[in-house]
């Protein structure tokens, strides 16, 4: 057998390993890749490498899916998020319900009840007007059926071929009832894990009718408000630590950021979270894990232990609950990991992703 030798060097030349050079890493990006879109490990970078230090301040430091700060003696929080999901319209949903249901669902993950959203739409040059409204009535639908107000707005133009038909962004603002906190700092050790329903429908439904693929059932998106979910839950108790929606980068990614930021561990039973078995086969086809598929109308809770099952009752006996389950717990151990103990007895890293398995999903 022929002895190794480093790149440019003879056969049998001694091998100088400090010699070595390796190729850049991946993520060393000169320029914007659409994981950077995906809510994943680029997403993060992007964000505290760029957007952090560039508007600096304790506010925003939070980094949670919205803010929550005090004006004029009300706990406000206030998110703003933008939509560019392709194709516009999908089995459950479009493009409008999703810049209801996103924005309102990241004010719902403080505890917010929310009350008023802005909208802007940016227009493609040449786009029909019939989607334009269609998409329009959608939004206002989803507002009504959220129990929130449309207050202003904005429209743009794009010359055609600058745009993808229509893009959306929305901004909202709700109140935070006294005495809630809830952000990814609080979870404990102890704390069950709870998710509201079955994961992975959203970017399933997305993917299957822009990639043109059949898998024998029509795979509905999830998307929904959870306002009043979190809102059933609330009464339950105001010690909820911890709740997020897992939109971009799935169950996977969200559970890592709370890991993260909690500086604690958390744990799953793999055969307890809750994936429909058309998402299942899909995934298994495509080669995915439903783990990292987007969510539109789900969403996670860290709970304390001791008011888990009236918690899990509450989201059980709402429209948006139905499909809850318990699906693991927070520890103390492998702290800022997430793992899976598996149904052979045992465990897997899940790690949070690069980037995104299925983009433009929202």
């Amino acid at each position: 057998m022929a002895d190794l030798a480093a790149p440019g060097t003879a056969p049998h030349t001694a091998v100088d390993p400090a010699n070595w050079t390796c190729p850049a890493p991946l993520r060393d990006q000169p320029v914007v890749v659409m994981g950077h879109g995906g809510g994943g490990a680029l997403s993060a970078e992007l964000i505290e490498q760029v957007f952090a230090p560039a508007y600096g301040n304790p506010t925003l430091a939070a980094l949670t899916d919205s803010a929550v700060f005090r004006l004029g003696g009300a706990r406000l929080a206030f998110s703003t998020d933008s939509y560019v999901v392709r194709p516009l319209f999908f089995p459950g949903g479009s493009l409008g319900d999703l810049a209801v249901n996103g924005t309102v669902n990241d004010l719902a993950m403080s505890g917010a009840r929310p009350a008023y959203l802005s909208t802007a739409f940016v227009l493609e040059e040449g786009v029909e007007l019939a989607v334009v409204e269609r998409i329009a009535r959608a939004l206002g639908t989803a507002a009504e059926a959220a129990g929130v107000v449309v207050a202003t707005g904005d429209t743009k133009v794009v010359e055609s071929g600058h745009g993808d038909g229509v893009y959306v962004t929305t901004a909202g603002v709700g109140l935070v009832p006294d005495g809630v906190d809830i952000r990814p700092q609080r979870a404990r050790p102890g704390d069950a894990v709870i998710v509201s329903g079955p994961i992975g429908l959203h970017g399933v439904a997305v993917m299957s009718v822009r990639e043109g693929l059949e898998f024998g059932v029509e795979i509905t998106s999830d998307t929904a408000p959870l306002a009043g979910l979190v809102a059933a839950m609330l009464e339950v108790t105001k010690d909820i630590h911890v709740l997020r929606d897992p939109t971009r980068g799935g169950l996977g990614a969200s559970l890592n950021e709370i890991a993260r930021a909690s500086g604690t561990g958390v744990r799953l039973r793999d055969r307890a979270v809750p994936v429909p078995e058309e998402v299942a086969n899909a995934c298994g086809f495509l080669g995915l894990d439903p783990l990292y598929v987007a969510n539109e109308g789900r969403l996670v809770a860290f709970v304390p232990p001791e008011h888990a099952e009236a918690v899990l009752a509450a989201m059980r006996a709402h429209p948006q609950g139905t499909g809850a389950a318990l699906i693991g717990e927070c520890v103390a151990d492998h702290p800022g990991m997430v793992v899976v103990a598996t149904g052979l007895g045992g465990t897997r890293v899940v790690d949070l992703p690069l980037g995104e398995q299925l983009p433009r999903i929202c």
